[in-house]
């Protein structure tokens, strides 16, 4: 029963990192020129916003690595967290295209949903790194750069380092 819990927790996991590892951050690897481009559109400076592109990958292989193996993996949901709130404000601009609309056809309510969608992902993030109690807040505070040891065979994980 134990590995089934171990392999249901990591499946959870390997769920809520997907999008970016492997894939953004793969595709950032391959398309490096068209994820440069697509930055420019919020960073107008192309050095800068090839930094950020790197920064970027970064966060998604280091913090998703960090979520699969449990290390600092509560610090790793935060910054994904805040990554995601980020990269919609920044790349999911619903309210700038110009024929954005609830009803009918519009091309700006398909980046309203992938705005919603990076905050929904957020979401989840922010419950990995507070866990689901009202004292979860307080608990990350104590202890930011603790691990939840998620593949512990023993109910509960432990906020130790």
């Amino acid at each position: 029963m134990a590995f089934l819990s171990i392999v249901g927790v990591f499946a959870a996991r390997a769920l809520l990192v997907l999008l970016f590892f492997p894939f953004s951050a793969l595709d950032k690897i391959l398309n490096f020129k068209q994820a440069v481009a697509q930055a420019t559109e919020a960073i107008p400076n192309r050095s800068l916003a090839a930094v950020m592109i790197f920064a970027g990958l970064s966060v998604e292989v280091l913090m998703s690595t960090a979520i699969l193996t449990g290390i600092a993996d509560r610090m790793a949901a935060l910054v994904l967290a805040f990554y995601c709130i980020v990269t919609a404000l920044l790349w999911k601009r619903f309210w700038k295209v110009p024929d954005f609309r609830f009803k009918g056809a519009s091309g700006g309510r398909d980046v309203f949903w992938d705005f919603l969608k990076n905050l929904a992902l957020a979401g989840g993030f922010l419950a990995l790194a507070f866990g689901a109690s009202a004292t979860g807040l307080q608990d990350f505070a104590a202890h930011p750069l603790a691990s939840s040891h998620p593949y512990r065979a023993s109910m509960g994980g432990s906020h130790d380092g």
